[in-house]
């Protein structure tokens, strides 16, 4: 019996030690293959200016506290561009969050898809809530106060997350537009 009871006894300390400082991980390998399934990716690593960093944190009403940006494009079989993925880090609430948000040819959200979340798992909204953020694009609407539904219990997390999703559209936007001929 004192066998079985110290077995319960560790396995709901590690089931707490996991609630208390949870990680969820997806590779961001999977998470690639997820928004563009079949596509080859190149991992790029853009260094923005101060000008490009001030005009995205205008754009986004959400600062661009780095120049370094990493992004991901997808071409499909004809090499054709099929979207960029773009990894954002920040911090929800005192523990970092590193979300991959894609965006597609159009300049709209693509996807959202979680990396890392070190905030415990109560929270992070549900799988579905992040598909809000499929089709938006950078406007005044990407907003909680907007089309995106906030979360009971995440508020943070549903802030930090609009943040980066206005963020990643505004540094798109301000990389696309200098780089076209």
């Amino acid at each position: 019996m004192a066998v079985i009871r110290s077995r319960l006894v560790a396995i709901f300390a590690a089931l707490l030690a996991v609630s208390a400082g949870a990680t969820v991980l997806v590779s961001v390998e999977e998470a690639l293959a997820l928004a563009f399934p079949g596509a080859a990716t190149v991992r790029e690593t853009l260094f923005l200016t101060d000008h490009q960093m001030q005009e995205a944190s205008e754009l986004s009403g959400a600062e661009v506290g780095s120049a370094l940006v990493t992004r991901y494009s997808a071409t499909d079989a004809g090499g054709v561009v099929v979207g960029h993925a773009y990894l954002d880090t920040h911090r929800v609430r005192t523990l970092p969050e590193t979300l991959m948000i894609v965006v597609g040819p159009d300049g709209t959200v693509g996807r959202v898809e979680v990396v890392v979340f070190r905030e415990p798992v109560e929270y992070m909204p549900r799988e579905g809530w992040y598909r809000q953020y499929d089709g938006e694009k950078l406007d005044d609407d990407l907003s909680l106060k907007g089309e995106i539904r906030p979360v009971t219990g995440a508020t943070l997390t549903a802030r930090a997350t609009t943040e980066a999703v206005r963020r990643v559209l505004a540094i798109h936007r301000v990389v696309t537009v200098e780089s076209a001929p």
